[in-house]
């Protein structure tokens, strides 16, 4: 698997992004968001591939690897790395792009797309929920309130405390081994543990769990329901493939539910026996179906 050569890159919001950069300025530009606990390499099937043809960015996010990281909960909120990353693009004159984001990444560019469709041309979606049906999925759905109660533990601040006590071999393990085939991630342990153990990174990490506004109840729990969730939506603007690994154990099937009335311009491509980790547990069936869309969408 291809090492990719990081450019750093300072932004005037006030952080330096180490990005993956490759294919020529020329050709169409996309730029790649990962999620949590990764970095630019949830893309390192993708990157070689899509570069043939495109002007590829994939940033290490604010607080992961090596990229700065700021500290307080207050800079993680999610319109700071949505800035960062049109920043990014404007770093690189990029005025329209494809937007790809997973996990974490994909919460940045739902967030981006709605607020940018100026910018952001087409948008692809990796298990990410649409910010609306999630926080509805929290007080509708059981399953997948308790599938979030991760969530809740990630945001108490002992945490890192645990962490350091087992160490981050030990949370690693206890990390993907629910989430994904160990076999599939384990040459990548080393790349792991070398970019958690980056000071302050683990904190850093987990910030942006602690910045999100998201509601997440406990199983007891009967809390008020917020009115917004059965009002109106506005309709994301842009042309959208959602790519979802049905196996995912964090994020139910349930957040397809009502998704084609939130993106009127959707595409929906399931992959089964597939997880949370989509770009590098089926990178074929990920990139086939990329390349696919957007050969529809630029011919």
């Amino acid at each position: 698997m291809a090492d990719f050569e990081l450019q750093r890159v300072a932004l005037p919001t006030g952080v330096e992004l180490d990005v993956a950069v490759a294919g020529h300025p020329t050709n169409p530009a996309i730029i790649l968001l990962h999620g949590f606990p990764e970095s630019h390499r949830t893309w390192r099937h993708q990157i070689a591939d899509l570069s043939e043809d495109h002007f590829v960015l994939a940033p290490d996010q604010r607080g992961f690897a090596k990229s700065s990281k700021p500290e307080g909960v207050e800079n993680y909120t999610a319109d700071k790395p949505v800035a960062d990353m049109i920043a990014l693009a404007d770093r690189f004159d990029l005025e329209r792009f494809t937007l790809v984001g997973h996990d974490w990444g994909g919460a940045i560019a739902w967030m981006a797309a709605l607020n940018h469709p100026d910018r952001v041309a087409r948008l692809i979606i990796i298990n990410a929920p649409h910010p609306f049906i999630f926080q509805r999925s929290m007080f509708d759905d059981m399953a997948q309130r308790e599938a979030s109660q991760y969530i809740r533990a990630f945001r108490n601040t002992d945490l890192e405390k645990h962490i350091d006590s087992i160490g981050l071999s030990a949370f690693f393990d206890g990390s993907f081994m629910r989430h994904t085939d160990f076999e599939k991630v384990k040459d990548e342990k080393p790349v792991y543990l070398e970019q958690w153990g980056q000071p302050g990174a683990m904190t850093s990490m987990l910030n942006w769990y602690r910045a999100s506004t998201l509601l997440v109840p406990a199983m007891d729990e009967t809390p008020e329901r917020p009115a917004f969730l059965d009002g109106p939506f506005p309709p994301l603007k842009v042309p959208t493939l959602v790519i979802w690994g049905m196996d995912d154990k964090a994020l139910l099937p349930v957040q397809l539910e009502g998704l084609e009335a939130l993106v009127p311009d959707l595409t929906l491509k399931k992959l089964e026996g597939v997880g949370h980790f989509a770009p590098w547990e089926a990178p074929e069936k990920v990139t086939g179906a990329m390349r696919e869309w957007l050969a529809d969408r630029n011919g």
